[in-house]
């Protein structure tokens, strides 16, 4: 009979706590479990052996009674785990009355011939039998693409997870990277266990028209030289429309202005927005007919320019 390491198994060290060891569990029986892994025996084998070594560890007098054993393991063996002249007085006579079938656990198949020979028959014919203990399902993750206007507006979105549909509503003013959690829309829950989670990251593509900081934005504008120099209205494309601002007589080219509340919404926090920074791209003109040259010219001369 093999003899089976359980802290190995559970790939936790001997001084491992009681928590320790129900974390590093949770996290191999997701791992190894026969639904992630359909149809692969050697995973089915190692989620077995980790639910046998938690049915151990877990339990104080299980592990107390284990450790002892350990050093005494050989000369176990020698007697066919029947006792033999060995002195079980300090562990426990197998199969013994104090033991009791154990129905805890986290489900999912027959412990060893070695923990039955060493705890007792759990349920008849030298096997232990099939534990209950319920478990949370796996945890899912998706990328959902949106535009820079679907993430300033938000709405609902339809997307299709592991096969299966799901219809989700995106709040105004996401991130690109941000992941949000959708409780409940992950794997299915163990035996009556509840469902894993779903951990949705949002990748926004860029636009071609606005820069993001954060809440704000930041959008050129080209404006003719004579608008620049002589003050006057022109339009600016927001992502709610277009709306007509101001120049001052003079505007220089690069100039910012701020545009308060036109930025981007503030996530989760209704109301709130950003602001728009418009950056001025001063457009001088092609083609100059050689009225407009001429009048070029009269200008220079009138600020003391030679042309």
């Amino acid at each position: 009979m093999e003899y089976k390491d359980y802290y190995k198994i559970l790939e936790v060290d001997k001084t491992a706590s009681k928590e320790d060891i129900k974390k590093q569990y949770k996290k191999l029986a997701r791992k190894y479990h026969p639904d992630v892994n359909p149809g692969n025996k050697e995973a089915e084998e190692k989620f077995k052996a980790i639910n046998e070594a938690q049915e151990v560890l877990s339990d104080d007098e299980k592990r107390k009674k284990y450790d002892a054993l350990g050093a005494d393991w050989k000369r176990y063996e020698q007697t066919g785990g029947q006792g033999g002249g060995f002195d079980w007085s300090q562990y426990g006579q197998p199969g013994g009355g104090d033991y009791q079938t154990y129905s805890g656990g986290f489900g999912g198949g027959d412990f060893s011939d070695f923990f039955s020979s060493i705890f007792g028959n759990m349920g008849g014919g030298g096997r232990g039998r099939r534990t209950s203990m319920s478990a949370k399902g796996q945890d899912y993750t998706a990328d959902l693409a949106l535009s820079l206007e679907e993430a300033y507006t938000g709405g609902k979105k339809t997307i299709t997870v592991n096969g299966k549909n799901l219809r989700i509503n995106i709040k105004p003013g996401v991130e690109d990277g941000q992941t949000i959690r959708l409780k409940g829309n992950g794997g299915p829950g163990m035996q009556s266990g509840e469902n894993g989670d779903l951990y949705l990251t949002f990748r926004i593509s860029p636009d071609p028209r606005f820069t993001r900081q954060g809440h704000d934005l930041q959008v050129e504008v080209p404006v003719p030289d004579y608008l620049a120099a002589l003050g006057g209205e022109t339009m600016v494309n927001t992502l709610d429309g277009q709306l007509k601002i101001k120049l001052k007589p003079g505007t220089q080219n690069n100039t910012r202005l701020r545009l308060k509340g036109k930025g981007f919404p503030v996530y989760n926090q209704e109301g709130r927005f950003g602001d728009l920074y418009v950056k001025v791209n001063l457009q001088l003109p092609e083609n100059l007919t050689d009225q407009e040259k001429e009048l070029f010219r009269q200008l220079a001369q009138l600020r003391g320019e030679s042309l």
